[in-house]
């Protein structure tokens, strides 16, 4: 492909963004969030790159993109931009699976090491001026399980492994392990609950699709052990709120850490911001300083890639979700 029109759906003041004004002069970019400007542009776009938090920008566009042969999203999820539109337009979509994975398994690191020496504990006794014994517990020889064992789980395990940390890992077709040094027990869905009751950490990174909704339920809580911490990055209705709500007010399981939610922002009344045994991110774990140059580097590639007619990376299956 000799010249190019990309349309860029994203604030065009953003300074993240600045290695699109360097693309090759074959490439003509047109940036912006405003709505008239976008359906002004759509019909003329060979590429669209979505970087912006607004996936109505995305629906509006699509249907005008009669052109298009591409579309890029620059996060990870894309369950809030599959819409019909989206699925009946015949452009492959694309995404920066991967991208933010660690980030997300160091933020995962840091929640194991805040549970395993009772951090909230020291906290509290520092803030009461209290001199009073804390004890923790090793993670050496603990077992975390990884509930969608994809680039982030398997980012997380790296990070995990050298505590001395024992690696369960789940995924969709048990066909898809391949001899991995970081796993140190397989399941398959269906062994899910078996999964879960061995563990003492338990993280959750699934998409969110139709299979995967509520898929750790009342049921899998129940599985898990009394002392077990459920971490989650993946996408909050993944776990059953109202179940896991009542899990940690019962004492079912020790607590959990979270950075993804039913309801984002998690409303001001919600019984998650006054629980001493949950720890909440307000879906920044991957929020590090330059975090979105590795997310642009993946769009980049991928465009060299379409430009050259060569397989693109990351090709989500809209039908599946991911």
């Amino acid at each position: 492909m000799s010249s190019l029109f990309l349309l860029v759906i994203a604030d065009p003041t953003s300074a993240a963004l600045e290695a699109i004004s360097r693309l090759p002069n074959e490439v003509s970019t047109f940036v912006s969030d405003n709505p008239d400007e976008l359906r002004s542009h759509a019909p003329a776009a060979d590429a669209i790159l979505f970087a912006h938090g607004n996936p109505e920008l995305l629906k509006l566009v699509i249907p005008l993109a009669v052109r298009a042969q591409w579309i890029h999203s620059l996060w990870t999820g894309v369950e809030g931009i599959l819409t019909p539109e989206l699925l009946e337009h015949p452009a492959p979509l694309t995404n920066g699976r991967g991208v933010f994975r660690w980030p997300l398994a160091d933020w995962v690191a840091a929640v194991l090491l805040f549970f395993a020496f009772d951090l909230r504990r020291v906290l509290q006794q520092q803030d009461q001026g209290l001199w009073k014994p804390v004890f923790g517990k090793m993670l050496e020889g603990q077992t975390l399980g990884i509930v969608g064992y994809g680039s982030i789980g398997s980012a997380a395990a790296e990070r995990a492994k050298p505590f001395g940390m024992k690696i369960a890992a789940l995924r969709r077709r048990a066909a898809l392990f391949k001899p991995d040094a970081l796993v140190d027990f397989s399941y398959g869905p269906d062994q899910l609950q078996e999964m879960l009751a061995s563990c003492d950490y338990v993280l959750v990174t699934t998409p969110l699709t139709a299979d995967t909704r509520g898929l750790i339920g009342e049921a899998e809580l129940a599985a898990m052990k009394t002392t077990a911490v459920v971490i989650n990055v993946g996408r909050g209705p993944v776990i059953d709120e109202p179940a896991l709500i009542r899990a940690l007010q019962s004492g079912a399981i020790r607590g959990a850490a979270l950075d993804v939610f039913d309801t984002e922002p998690l409303p001001v009344d919600h019984p998650f911001w006054k629980m001493t045994n949950v720890l909440l991110s307000p879906h920044t774990a991957d929020r590090v300083e330059g975090f979105l140059a590795p997310a642009l580097t993946c769009f980049l590639e991928n465009l060299e890639r379409f430009r050259k007619g060569s397989p693109l990376l990351n090709v989500v299956d809209k039908r599946s979700g991911y």
